[in-house]
């Protein structure tokens, strides 16, 4: 929805969704090339998209069914201000905590014997779990 939101904007290229994304989230969405490039891919073959070279760059337009698919799909708060609100807020402790425990998950992993690799993956393994079936509770 991002990508969307910002090329219907104005066409841009890969690079200059990657910046704004980042700036406009304060730096808090900084996705990689790796990602925005397939994605763009992606929304083109879906026709949501069309591109042309440019400058010797492909610079990505909306089509008629992007333009139809965002005003459908029309959110409140652009993406990326969600992301880069109240530092204080549930969004922000939740992806701290994710980095916390990818840390943590790391140094089990360079740091451990067998047996504290399998009692971490299970710790995971169990969290994991825990947390879809929270959202399930949710749901029903």
């Amino acid at each position: 929805m991002a990508i969307l939101t910002l090329v219907g904007e104005e066409p841009r290229h890969g690079y200059q969704i990657i910046q704004e994304l980042s700036n406009r989230s304060n730096g808090m969405w900084q996705p990689s090339p790796g990602s925005i490039y397939p994605t763009l891919q992606a929304l083109e073959d879906e026709g949501l998209l069309s591109s042309e070279n440019i400058e010797g760059k492909r610079v990505y337009s909306l089509t008629e069914a992007g333009r139809g698919y965002l005003s459908a799909n029309a959110r409140p708060t652009p993406p990326w201000e969600e992301i880069a609100g109240d530092p204080s807020s549930g969004f922000h402790t939740l992806r701290r905590e994710i980095f916390q425990l990818g840390a943590a998950a790391m140094q089990v992993a360079q740091n451990s014997n067998e047996d504290q690799l399998a009692r971490a993956a299970k710790i995971l393994a169990d969290a994991r779990k825990s947390i879809y079936r929270m959202l399930a509770e949710d749901e029903g």
